[in-house]
Protein backbone atom coordinates (compact mmCIF):
# COMPACT_ATOMS: atom_id res chain seq x y z
CA UNK A 1 0.00 0.00 0.00
CA UNK A 2 1.44 3.32 -0.96
CA UNK A 3 1.07 5.80 1.68
CA UNK A 4 1.19 9.69 1.75
CA UNK A 5 4.75 9.74 2.97
CA UNK A 6 5.95 6.81 0.74
CA UNK A 7 5.27 7.87 -2.60
CA UNK A 8 8.27 9.39 -4.91
CA UNK A 9 7.26 12.42 -6.76
CA UNK A 10 7.15 10.57 -9.74
CA UNK A 11 4.06 8.47 -8.39
CA UNK A 12 2.52 11.25 -6.76
CA UNK A 13 2.47 12.75 -10.44
CA UNK A 14 0.80 9.84 -12.29
CA UNK A 15 -2.16 10.02 -9.17
CA UNK A 16 -2.26 13.43 -10.18
CA UNK A 17 -2.42 12.60 -14.16
CA UNK A 18 -4.60 15.04 -15.74
CA UNK A 19 -4.61 18.08 -12.70
CA UNK A 20 -2.19 21.17 -13.48
CA UNK A 21 1.21 20.61 -13.60
CA UNK A 22 1.87 22.79 -10.37
CA UNK A 23 -0.31 20.57 -8.47
CA UNK A 24 2.79 18.25 -7.64
CA UNK A 25 4.94 20.96 -6.12
CA UNK A 26 2.10 22.35 -4.00
CA UNK A 27 0.92 19.20 -2.78
CA UNK A 28 4.74 18.37 -2.21
CA UNK A 29 5.02 21.41 -0.13
CA UNK A 30 2.07 20.88 2.22
CA UNK A 31 3.22 17.22 3.01
CA UNK A 32 6.80 18.89 3.51
CA UNK A 33 6.50 22.19 4.52
CA UNK A 34 3.68 22.43 6.13
CA UNK A 35 3.66 19.17 7.54
CA UNK A 36 -0.02 18.62 6.70
CA UNK A 37 -1.95 15.34 5.60
CA UNK A 38 -3.97 15.47 2.28
CA UNK A 39 -7.42 16.36 3.72
CA UNK A 40 -5.53 19.15 5.43
CA UNK A 41 -4.56 20.94 2.30
CA UNK A 42 -7.10 23.67 1.84
CA UNK A 43 -5.24 24.72 -1.20
CA UNK A 44 -6.74 21.96 -3.21
CA UNK A 45 -10.07 21.25 -4.40
CA UNK A 46 -12.35 19.53 -1.86
CA UNK A 47 -12.37 16.45 -4.65
CA UNK A 48 -9.22 16.57 -5.23
CA UNK A 49 -8.34 16.34 -1.57
CA UNK A 50 -10.79 13.85 -1.10
CA UNK A 51 -8.89 11.38 -3.66
CA UNK A 52 -5.62 12.22 -2.04
CA UNK A 53 -6.91 11.43 1.55
CA UNK A 54 -8.09 7.43 -0.27
CA UNK A 55 -5.24 7.05 -2.90
CA UNK A 56 -2.16 8.37 0.04
CA UNK A 57 -3.79 7.77 3.19
CA UNK A 58 -1.29 8.15 6.48
CA UNK A 59 0.60 5.10 7.94
CA UNK A 60 0.42 5.66 11.36
CA UNK A 61 -3.06 5.55 13.23
CA UNK A 62 -2.17 6.90 17.21
CA UNK A 63 -2.77 4.65 19.65
CA UNK A 64 -1.40 6.26 22.93
CA UNK A 65 0.83 9.57 23.71
CA UNK A 66 2.12 9.78 26.98
CA UNK A 67 4.61 12.48 28.12
CA UNK A 68 7.37 12.96 30.88
CA UNK A 69 9.79 15.69 32.03
CA UNK A 70 7.25 18.15 32.49
CA UNK A 71 6.60 18.22 29.01
CA UNK A 72 9.93 17.87 27.36
CA UNK A 73 9.74 14.02 26.53
CA UNK A 74 6.70 12.61 24.61
CA UNK A 75 6.59 8.70 23.58
CA UNK A 76 3.92 7.98 20.81
CA UNK A 77 2.79 4.07 20.64
CA UNK A 78 1.29 4.15 16.74
CA UNK A 79 -0.83 1.16 15.42
CA UNK A 80 0.70 0.47 11.41
CA UNK A 81 -2.49 -0.85 9.01
CA UNK A 82 -1.60 -4.55 9.67
CA UNK A 83 -2.06 -4.05 13.51
CA UNK A 84 1.87 -4.20 13.94
CA UNK A 85 2.95 -1.35 16.94
CA UNK A 86 6.14 1.21 16.80
CA UNK A 87 6.66 3.43 19.16
CA UNK A 88 8.44 6.86 18.64
CA UNK A 89 9.65 9.81 21.20
CA UNK A 90 10.21 12.99 21.03
CA UNK A 91 13.00 15.04 23.38
CA UNK A 92 12.73 18.41 23.28
CA UNK A 93 16.22 20.55 25.24
CA UNK A 94 16.73 24.13 25.64
CA UNK A 95 19.14 24.39 22.56
CA UNK A 96 17.85 21.28 20.09
CA UNK A 97 14.76 19.03 19.68
CA UNK A 98 15.61 15.29 19.05
CA UNK A 99 13.13 12.64 17.30
CA UNK A 100 13.79 8.68 18.06
CA UNK A 101 12.61 6.52 15.17
CA UNK A 102 12.25 2.87 14.96
CA UNK A 103 13.38 1.21 11.71
CA UNK A 104 11.71 -2.10 12.29
CA UNK A 105 8.44 -3.54 14.08
CA UNK A 106 10.06 -5.42 16.48
CA UNK A 107 13.72 -6.71 16.82
CA UNK A 108 15.56 -10.04 15.41
CA UNK A 109 19.07 -8.98 17.07
CA UNK A 110 17.82 -10.84 20.41
CA UNK A 111 20.00 -8.56 22.78
CA UNK A 112 18.27 -9.56 26.12
CA UNK A 113 18.22 -6.24 28.33
CA UNK A 114 16.24 -4.77 25.41
CA UNK A 115 12.50 -5.11 25.93
CA UNK A 116 12.00 -4.81 21.62
CA UNK A 117 14.95 -7.54 21.25
CA UNK A 118 12.38 -9.34 24.01
CA UNK A 119 9.56 -8.93 22.36
CA UNK A 120 10.58 -10.76 18.70
CA UNK A 121 10.47 -9.96 15.22
CA UNK A 122 7.50 -8.66 13.46
CA UNK A 123 8.54 -6.68 9.89
CA UNK A 124 10.74 -3.87 8.33
CA UNK A 125 8.96 -1.00 7.99
CA UNK A 126 8.93 0.94 4.75
CA UNK A 127 10.19 4.51 3.86
CA UNK A 128 6.55 6.03 4.79
CA UNK A 129 6.18 4.60 7.71
CA UNK A 130 9.53 5.49 8.86
CA UNK A 131 9.52 9.08 7.77
CA UNK A 132 6.13 9.80 8.44
CA UNK A 133 7.21 9.12 12.23
CA UNK A 134 9.73 12.38 11.88
CA UNK A 135 6.83 14.31 10.19
CA UNK A 136 4.38 13.35 12.82
CA UNK A 137 6.71 14.24 15.64
CA UNK A 138 8.20 17.34 14.02
CA UNK A 139 3.71 19.23 13.36
CA UNK A 140 4.48 18.03 17.50
CA UNK A 141 6.68 20.19 18.03
CA UNK A 142 5.63 23.34 15.41
CA UNK A 143 2.64 23.30 18.28
CA UNK A 144 4.87 23.40 20.69
CA UNK A 145 6.77 26.41 19.34
CA UNK A 146 10.25 24.05 18.52
CA UNK A 147 11.72 22.84 15.56
CA UNK A 148 12.64 19.85 15.03
CA UNK A 149 16.50 19.93 14.25
CA UNK A 150 18.03 16.25 14.73
CA UNK A 151 16.86 12.61 14.37
CA UNK A 152 18.54 9.51 15.66
CA UNK A 153 17.71 5.94 14.29
CA UNK A 154 17.41 4.76 18.24
CA UNK A 155 14.18 3.22 18.11
CA UNK A 156 12.29 -0.30 17.85
CA UNK A 157 14.54 -2.25 15.66
CA UNK A 158 18.14 -2.66 13.97
CA UNK A 159 18.02 0.26 11.19
CA UNK A 160 21.10 -2.13 9.27
CA UNK A 161 19.14 -4.55 8.64
CA UNK A 162 16.34 -2.64 7.23
CA UNK A 163 19.51 -0.39 5.66
CA UNK A 164 17.69 0.09 1.65
CA UNK A 165 14.29 1.25 3.35
CA UNK A 166 16.35 3.67 6.18
CA UNK A 167 18.56 4.95 3.69
CA UNK A 168 15.70 5.73 1.62
CA UNK A 169 14.11 7.74 4.93
CA UNK A 170 17.31 9.71 5.30
CA UNK A 171 17.28 10.75 1.93
CA UNK A 172 13.67 11.92 1.96
CA UNK A 173 14.77 13.63 5.21
CA UNK A 174 17.69 15.51 3.92
CA UNK A 175 16.08 16.61 0.81
CA UNK A 176 12.65 17.26 1.38
CA UNK A 177 12.53 18.00 5.39
CA UNK A 178 15.49 19.62 5.38
CA UNK A 179 17.80 18.47 7.74
CA UNK A 180 21.20 18.03 7.46
CA UNK A 181 23.25 14.84 7.43
CA UNK A 182 25.23 15.96 10.29
CA UNK A 183 21.69 16.09 12.74
CA UNK A 184 21.27 12.66 11.42
CA UNK A 185 22.25 9.57 13.87
CA UNK A 186 21.81 5.80 12.24
CA UNK A 187 22.59 3.78 15.27
CA UNK A 188 23.34 -0.09 14.67
CA UNK A 189 24.16 -3.33 17.16
CA UNK A 190 27.09 -4.29 14.77
CA UNK A 191 25.61 -5.06 11.48
CA UNK A 192 29.19 -5.39 9.37
CA UNK A 193 27.97 -4.91 6.01
CA UNK A 194 25.20 -2.22 6.49
CA UNK A 195 28.39 -0.48 7.96
CA UNK A 196 30.06 -0.99 4.53
CA UNK A 197 26.85 -0.07 2.52
CA UNK A 198 26.74 3.37 4.80
CA UNK A 199 30.64 3.75 3.82
CA UNK A 200 29.25 3.97 0.61
CA UNK A 201 26.24 5.94 0.60
CA UNK A 202 27.07 9.63 -0.29
CA UNK A 203 25.76 11.74 3.03
CA UNK A 204 27.52 12.00 5.90
CA UNK A 205 25.30 10.89 8.62
CA UNK A 206 26.66 9.85 12.04
CA UNK A 207 27.07 6.26 13.10
CA UNK A 208 26.32 5.10 16.73
CA UNK A 209 27.58 1.32 17.15
CA UNK A 210 25.91 0.11 20.31
CA UNK A 211 28.83 -1.77 21.56
CA UNK A 212 28.23 -2.39 25.72
CA UNK A 213 31.58 -4.84 25.32
CA UNK A 214 35.33 -5.02 24.60
CA UNK A 215 35.68 -8.37 24.41
CA UNK A 216 34.20 -11.08 22.06
CA UNK A 217 33.14 -13.44 24.62
CA UNK A 218 31.28 -11.20 26.93
CA UNK A 219 29.85 -9.07 23.92
CA UNK A 220 28.90 -13.15 22.39
CA UNK A 221 26.92 -13.46 25.56
CA UNK A 222 25.15 -9.95 25.88
CA UNK A 223 24.53 -9.44 21.85
CA UNK A 224 23.94 -12.66 19.91
CA UNK A 225 24.95 -11.00 16.34
CA UNK A 226 28.83 -11.09 17.49
CA UNK A 227 29.20 -14.31 16.72
CA UNK A 228 28.85 -13.47 13.26
CA UNK A 229 30.14 -10.03 12.89
CA UNK A 230 33.12 -10.29 15.93
CA UNK A 231 34.64 -6.93 17.14
CA UNK A 232 37.41 -7.21 14.91
CA UNK A 233 35.17 -7.44 11.88
CA UNK A 234 32.86 -4.29 13.63
CA UNK A 235 36.01 -2.36 14.38
CA UNK A 236 37.48 -2.60 10.72
CA UNK A 237 34.32 -1.55 9.50
CA UNK A 238 34.14 1.42 11.82
CA UNK A 239 37.59 2.22 11.02
CA UNK A 240 36.88 2.05 7.85
CA UNK A 241 33.81 3.95 7.89
CA UNK A 242 35.83 7.05 9.90
CA UNK A 243 38.17 7.36 7.01
CA UNK A 244 36.19 7.85 4.34
CA UNK A 245 32.94 10.07 6.31
CA UNK A 246 35.12 11.60 8.60
CA UNK A 247 32.85 11.63 11.06
CA UNK A 248 33.54 10.35 14.59
CA UNK A 249 31.97 7.45 15.56
CA UNK A 250 29.96 7.46 19.27
CA UNK A 251 29.98 3.63 20.81
CA UNK A 252 27.14 3.32 23.41
CA UNK A 253 27.50 1.40 26.46
CA UNK A 254 24.71 0.36 28.58
CA UNK A 255 26.55 -0.02 32.17
CA UNK A 256 24.83 -3.28 33.98
CA UNK A 257 26.15 -3.88 37.25
CA UNK A 258 29.22 -6.12 37.84
CA UNK A 259 28.78 -7.13 34.23
CA UNK A 260 30.58 -4.35 31.96
CA UNK A 261 31.32 -1.76 34.53
CA UNK A 262 34.33 -3.25 35.89
CA UNK A 263 37.71 -2.04 35.78
CA UNK A 264 38.75 -4.36 33.72
CA UNK A 265 36.29 -3.34 30.96
CA UNK A 266 37.07 0.17 30.91
CA UNK A 267 40.81 -0.68 30.31
CA UNK A 268 39.84 -3.26 27.52
CA UNK A 269 37.48 -0.21 25.81
CA UNK A 270 40.13 2.08 26.08
CA UNK A 271 42.67 -0.83 24.23
CA UNK A 272 40.26 -1.80 21.73
CA UNK A 273 40.16 1.88 20.43
CA UNK A 274 43.98 2.77 20.40
CA UNK A 275 43.96 -0.47 18.27
CA UNK A 276 42.36 0.59 15.76
CA UNK A 277 42.71 4.26 15.67
CA UNK A 278 39.25 5.18 16.49
CA UNK A 279 39.35 8.46 18.11
CA UNK A 280 35.48 7.36 19.25
CA UNK A 281 33.11 9.17 21.65
CA UNK A 282 31.29 7.11 24.44
CA UNK A 283 28.37 7.42 25.51
CA UNK A 284 27.81 5.79 29.02
CA UNK A 285 24.07 4.91 30.21
CA UNK A 286 23.13 3.48 32.80
CA UNK A 287 20.85 -0.17 31.86
CA UNK A 288 17.19 1.18 32.17
CA UNK A 289 14.64 -1.57 33.48
CA UNK A 290 12.52 -3.85 31.27
CA UNK A 291 10.90 -6.54 32.91
CA UNK A 292 12.52 -9.68 30.84
CA UNK A 293 16.33 -8.92 32.43
CA UNK A 294 17.32 -9.75 35.36
CA UNK A 295 20.11 -7.73 35.94
CA UNK A 296 19.97 -4.08 37.22
CA UNK A 297 21.68 -1.00 35.57
CA UNK A 298 25.36 0.10 37.53
CA UNK A 299 24.98 2.83 40.25
CA UNK A 300 24.76 6.41 39.72
CA UNK A 301 28.34 6.60 41.71
CA UNK A 302 29.74 4.06 39.47
CA UNK A 303 28.55 5.25 35.75
CA UNK A 304 30.82 8.38 36.85
CA UNK A 305 33.24 6.43 38.45
CA UNK A 306 33.83 4.45 34.68
CA UNK A 307 33.55 7.43 33.04
CA UNK A 308 36.35 8.76 35.38
CA UNK A 309 38.26 5.88 33.87
CA UNK A 310 37.73 6.21 30.62
CA UNK A 311 38.89 9.61 30.77
CA UNK A 312 41.64 8.28 32.61
CA UNK A 313 42.24 6.06 29.46
CA UNK A 314 42.32 8.93 27.00
CA UNK A 315 38.96 8.16 26.00
CA UNK A 316 35.91 10.88 25.31
CA UNK A 317 33.24 9.58 27.43
CA UNK A 318 30.40 11.19 28.74
CA UNK A 319 27.20 10.21 30.51
CA UNK A 320 23.40 10.09 29.02
CA UNK A 321 21.34 10.88 31.72
CA UNK A 322 17.99 8.78 30.83
CA UNK A 323 14.77 10.70 29.77
CA UNK A 324 11.60 9.49 30.38
CA UNK A 325 11.97 5.98 31.95
CA UNK A 326 8.94 6.05 33.96
CA UNK A 327 7.24 6.44 30.81
CA UNK A 328 9.17 3.43 29.01
CA UNK A 329 10.50 5.84 27.04
CA UNK A 330 14.42 5.31 27.34
CA UNK A 331 17.19 3.36 25.64
CA UNK A 332 15.96 -0.31 25.53
CA UNK A 333 12.47 0.45 26.64
CA UNK A 334 10.81 0.83 23.77
CA UNK A 335 7.75 -1.75 23.46
CA UNK A 336 8.22 -2.53 27.08
CA UNK A 337 4.65 -1.45 28.15
CA UNK A 338 2.49 -3.29 25.67
CA UNK A 339 0.66 -6.12 27.10
CA UNK A 340 1.43 -8.04 24.02
CA UNK A 341 4.49 -9.66 22.31
CA UNK A 342 5.05 -7.76 19.31
CA UNK A 343 6.42 -10.90 17.82
CA UNK A 344 3.03 -12.31 18.13
CA UNK A 345 1.14 -9.63 16.08
CA UNK A 346 0.11 -10.02 12.65
CA UNK A 347 2.77 -10.22 10.16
Amino acid sequence: MTTAYHASRTELGELLSGEPRYRVDQVWRGLYEQLASPEELTTLPKALRARLAENLPLALTPEVRRVSDGGDTVKYLWRLHDGSPIETVLMLYPDRVTVCVSSQAGCAMGCGFCATGQAGFTRQLTVGEIVEQVVRAARDARAMDRRLGNVVFMGMGEPLANEPAVWGAVERLHEDLGLSARHITISTIGIVPGIKALTERPLPVNLAVSLHAANDELRDALIPINRRYPLDALMEACAKYLAVKGRRISFEWALIDGVNDRDSDAAELAELCRRFRLPAHVNLIPLNPTPGWPTKGSSARRVDEFRDLLVGHGVNATVRRNRGTDIDAACGQLAAGQPVAIGRRAR
